[in-house]
């Protein structure tokens, strides 16, 4: 292909496929979507129903696909302002539209090489590996349908990229605004993310950085810097901050990373904070972890302790995200053809691999993983 075709630019990719955990749209799918993402535990359906309450308070239904829905809008519309002939599917790990119903398609409609957008910005089992294994999965199964798959190959993280680090300072701005104008200057940043294993953080990201949080602490430590920073830039005003964590789902004598955002809440009370703003850099949307433990669970917990505190929003479907999307398929695309195009990074860690090495997120157990060094798909 001609570098002055209009497709040259994505070459030698032919799709997008955004990536995503998926979610329930109805009170009769909450159950069926948390018996596929516990798939395999054999946690009974009595359980399950008790787990699900939170869905419930919704009306059965997850934020996220709606919000992936806009995603998908604020992409195909980047890239058509930008000349870009990348066309973008979707699919879900845990929830229609299946990830191998998706590719099916994908196959079906020609395309051969394939960029995937995760919606986790950080390394770890869980926001990455298990991602890369539900797509060997998916395209083991097509082979096994007589279909041969695309290559698929995976997005850097992007936590630190300006496309997502500046929708989030802007966030955090406009959280601070919303608190009473007397504890707005001696307000905290409590910056959250989603709670995992001290195990799994300990091997996050490749082997050499494991130990201590890996590369999953690092990162969002990293993140969280930026946005404190920026923020006493643009204010005047240094906010003392911590990384606190959310959403813990594991058996009580696992250890998790601490301390939960309501234990947060709760010392920084005692200890005469006057408000809090949660920053959710962990979460790309405002989905259900977002919505429920901390708009429901952590604001109750501050209201009873007579707490103010504010949310700030996720990037969500933000132009400047849609932006920077494009702009690492554009890098990789160059990088595929034997180029070293500028790989944008803010902060002290730099721009992340392309591909995930061996030992990097290590699984629970053996499984096959797409989109990496070891992939049985390059």
């Amino acid at each position: 292909m001609s570098d002055q075709s209009p497709a040259a630019p994505c070459s030698p990719y032919d799709a997008l496929l955004l990536l995503s955990f998926g979610g329930p749209e109805g009170p009769d799918d909450v159950v069926p979507f948390l018996e596929n993402v516990t798939r395999g535990r054999g946690i009974p359906r009595e359980r399950l129903k008790e787990v699900g309450q939170h869905y419930f308070l919704f009306d059965g239904v997850s934020p996220i696909n709606a919000q992936n829905r806009e995603l998908l809008d604020a992409l195909r519309k980047d890239f058509a302002d930008h000349g870009l002939d990348l066309p973008v599917y979707w699919g879900n790990r845990n929830w229609a539209p299946y990830l191998p119903d998706t590719l099916r398609r994908l196959t079906q409609d020609g395309h051969r090489r394939v960029l995937t957008l995760a919606t986790s910005a950080y390394a770890s089992y869980s926001g990455c590996r298990q991602y890369r294994e539900n797509l060997a999965d998916a395209l083991a199964a097509l082979e096994a349908e007589g279909l041969t798959p695309p290559r698929v190959d995976k997005l850097r993280h992007y936590f630190n990229h300006p496309g997502f680090v500046r929708p989030m300072v802007d966030a955090t701005l406009a959280a601070l605004a919303e608190l009473p104008e007397g504890v707005r200057e001696q307000a905290h940043l409590a910056f959250t993310t989603h709670s995992i294993p001290t195990a799994a953080a300990d091997t996050s990201g490749p082997v050499a950085g494991h130990g201590d949080g890996g590369a999953y602490v690092a990162q969002h430590l990293d993140v969280a810097r930026l946005i404190a920073e920026a923020v006493r830039e643009e204010t005047g005003v240094d906010h003392p901050w911590q990384l606190v964590y959310q959403s813990r789902s594991g058996a009580p004598h696992i250890p998790w990373l601490e301390p939960d955002i309501c234990d947060h809440l709760e010392s920084a009370h005692g200890a005469g904070v006057p408000g809090v703003v949660m920053v959710p850099i962990g979460f790309v949307s405002d989905h259900m972890e977002v919505k429920y433990d901390l708009d429901t669970e952590a604001t109750a917990k501050a209201a009873d302790l007579g707490l103010p505190v504010a949310r700030a929003a996720t990037v969500g479907a933000d132009p400047r995200f849609a932006a920077a999307v494009r702009e690492l398929v554009l890098e990789r695309a160059a990088t595929e053809r034997g180029r070293s195009p500028e790989r944008c990074a803010l902060g002290a860690l730099g721009p992340g691999h392309d591909l995930c090495p061996v030992g990097c997120c290590p699984a629970r157990a053996p499984r096959p993983a797409a989109a990496g060094a070891d992939s049985p798909y390059a």
